[in-house]
C-alpha cells in the first residue's frame, strides 16, 4: 500500500498549488522540497524582483515630484534596505505557503528527491534546514507522482557564474554593493528588469543581446518602444552581438564583443534564460522521454511513464509561474477524475515589470501574419488617455490583433503604465473568443487606463475617439 495518493516533488508555484488542490479534492498528499517553500519564484525571482522594482519606481516618481505640485525631492536608494524589504516580502509569502499546506493537510517532506522506481521516491538529507514539523529523509511511495522541479539559470560557455564577478539573478538580488558599471547579457524579461533596477540604483548598464533587437519574443513595435525608453534612462543597448571573450580581472571584467567592441564593467549579469531541472531525479532510468531539454508531456502533464507527471518549467515553455500553477491544477484534477484530459489551450499572458511595463498575450502581429491569418490591427497611444496623463506616464501603446475573417481577438500587447494589471482583460477576451464587435460594446469606467483597451478595439474598427 502506498504512503500517499499523490506526492509532489518541488514546492514552487506549480508544486505547492498542485499539492493544495489535491488535498482539497480529498487525497492524501505529500510535498517534497529541498530548499525553500515557494521555490525560485517567491524567494529568488518573481516576488523579490518586483519588490525591488517598486522601490526604483518610487525613486523615479519622487525625482519628478515637482511635476505634481510638490517641492522638488532628491531621494537616494539605500541598497541594503531595498534588498531587505524584498527579503521581508518573500519571507511573508513563504510563511503563508507553510500555513496553507498545514491548513489543507499536506505533509511536507524535506530533502532531495530521487525516483528510485515507479511510484517510489528516495529522499536524501538537504543542506538547507526544513520547516518545523516536516518529515525527513527516507523512502516514500505514491500512486501518482508529480514532478515540479522548476528551472535554473542557463549557463553560457565562457560566462560561467562565480558569484563574484559573474552573476545570475541570485547574486543580483543580494548585491554586496551596487556596481558602477554592469553588463547584462540577455534582454528577455530577466535581463530588462534587472537593467531597469540597476540603472535606477546608479549603475551604468549595458545590455548585450545576440538577437537583432531586445525582447526578441515580443512584438517588434513594442520592443522598439522599450529600447527607446531604456536608452532614455541611460541604458546602452548592443544588439546582434555576442561576448567573444571575457577577461576576468581582480575587480571587474573586460568583455570583447563579436563586433570587436570592448566593454569594461565591475560585474556581468548572465540573464540568458533558464533551463529545466531534469538532472538527479532518475528520469532516464525510468524511461522518461524528453523534448528539447524538458520532459515531454501529453494530456494534463502525463509523461511516458504511467503514474508520473511533469508540470511547470520542467514541462517546457512558457516558463512562467502562473502557467505552472494552472498546470498543477489541471494535472491534479485529471488524476482525480481519472480522465485523459488534453492540455489547456487558454492563452498565457506574459509580463515584464521594467519601467515601462510590457504585457502581452496571444499572437503578435508578426506571428499572426506568419500563420497566414488576415490581420486587422487596433492601436492606441496612451498619450490620448486621461488617466495616463494624470499619472505622468503618457508614453505607451495598446495594440490589439484581430483575425480579419473571424473578427476574433487573437493577440494583444501593451507597453506603458500598469500594463501587467491591464492585460488580463484582453486575456479573458481571447479565452472567450470575443470579437471586436462584442468588445466595442463593453463599457469601461472613466477615467482609467483600461479605457485605452477600448480605444484600441475601436481603432481596429476605424472608430477610435481619442486617437
Amino acid at each position: 500500500m502506498s504512503n500517499y495518493d499523490i506526492l509532489v516533488i518541488g514546492a514552487g508555484p506549480g508544486g505547492y498549488v498542485a499539492a493544495i488542490r489535491a488535498a482539497q479534492l480529498g487525497k492524501k498528499v505529500a510535498l517534497v522540497e529541498r530548499d525553500h517553500l515557494g521555490g525560485i519564484c517567491l524567494n529568488w525571482g518573481c516576488i523579490p524582483t518586483k519588490a525591488m522594482l517598486k522601490g526604483t519606481d518610487l525613486l523615479h516618481a519622487a525625482r519628478q515630484a515637482d511635476r505634481f505640485g510638490l517641492a522638488p525631492l532628491s531621494p537616494v536608494i539605500d541598497p541594503a534596505r531595498l534588498v531587505g524589504r524584498a527579503v521581508e516580502v518573500s519571507g511573508q509569502l513563504t510563511a503563508g505557503i507553510g500555513f496553507l499546506l498545514k491548513k489543507n493537510g499536506v505533509e511536507v517532506i524535506w530533502g532531495a528527491a530521487h525516483l528510485a522506481a515507479p511510484g517510489q521516491v528516495e529522499v536524501a538529507e538537504s543542506a538547507t534546514p526544513g520547516p518545523r514539523g516536516a518529515k525527513g529523509p527516507g523512502r516514500y511511495s505514491a500512486d501518482h507522482i508529480i514532478l515540479a522541479t522548476g528551472a535554473r539559470p542557463r549557463v553560457l560557455p565562457g560566462l560561467e557564474p562565480d558569484g563574484q564577478l559573474i552573476w545570475t539573478y541570485r547574486e543580483a538580488l543580494r548585491p554586496a554593493a551596487v556596481p558602477a558599471r554592469l553588463i547584462v547579457v540577455g534582454s528577455g524579461a530577466i535581463g530588462v528588469e534587472f537593467a531597469s533596477i540597476y540603472a535606477a540604483m546608479g549603475s551604468k548598464v549595458t545590455i548585450v543581446e545576440m538577437a537583432p533587437r531586445i525582447l526578441p519574443t515580443e512584438d517588434s513595435e513594442i520592443a522598439g518602444l522599450m529600447a527607446k525608453a531604456l536608452q532614455k534612462r541611460g541604458i546602452e543597448i548592443r544588439n546582434g552581438v555576442l561576448i567573444a571573450t571575457l577577461d576576468r580581472q581582480a575587480e571587474g571584467v573586460i568583455a570583447t564583443l563579436s563586433d570587436g567592441a570592448v566593454l569594461e564593467a565591475d560585474r556581468l549579469l548572465s540573464a540568458a534564460g533558464v533551463v529545466p531541472n531534469v538532472e538527479g531525479l532518475g528520469l532516464e532510468a525510468l524511461g522518461v522521454t524528453f523534448d528539447r531539454g524538458a520532459v515531454r508531456t501529453e494530456g494534463a502533464g502525463r509523461t511516458s511513464v504511467p503514474g508520473l507527471y511533469a508540470i511547470g518549467d520542467l514541462a517546457g515553455p512558457p516558463m512562467l509561474a502562473h502557467k505552472a500553477e494552472h498546470d498543477g491544477i489541471a494535472c491534479v484534477e485529471a488524476i482525480v477524475a481519472s480522465s485523459d484530459a488534453k492540455p489547456h489551450k487558454a492563452p498565457i499572458p506574459a509580463c515584464i515589470y521594467a519601467s515601462p511595463q510590457v504585457a502581452s498575450v496571444g499572437l503578435t502581429e508578426e506571428a499572426a501574419r506568419a500563420a497566414g491569418l488576415g490581420v486587422r490591427l487596433g492601436r492606441f497611444l496612451l498619450r490620448g488617455n486621461g488617466k495616463a496623463l494624470v499619472l505622468g506616464e503618457p508614453e505607451g501603446l495598446v495594440k490589439c490583433v484581430f483575425g480579419a475573417a473571424t473578427d476574433s481577438l487573437v493577440g494583444a500587447q501593451i507597453i506603458g503604465a500598469e500594463a501587467s494589471e491591464l492585460i488580463h482583460g484582453l486575456t479573458i477576451a481571447i479565452t472567450l473568443g470575443a470579437t471586436s464587435a462584442q468588445l466595442a460594446t463593453v463599457v469601461f469606467p472613466h477615467p482609467t487606463l483600461s479605457e485605452a483597451l477600448h480605444e484600441a478595439v475601436l481603432a481596429a474598427r476605424d472608430g477610435a475617439i481619442h486617437a
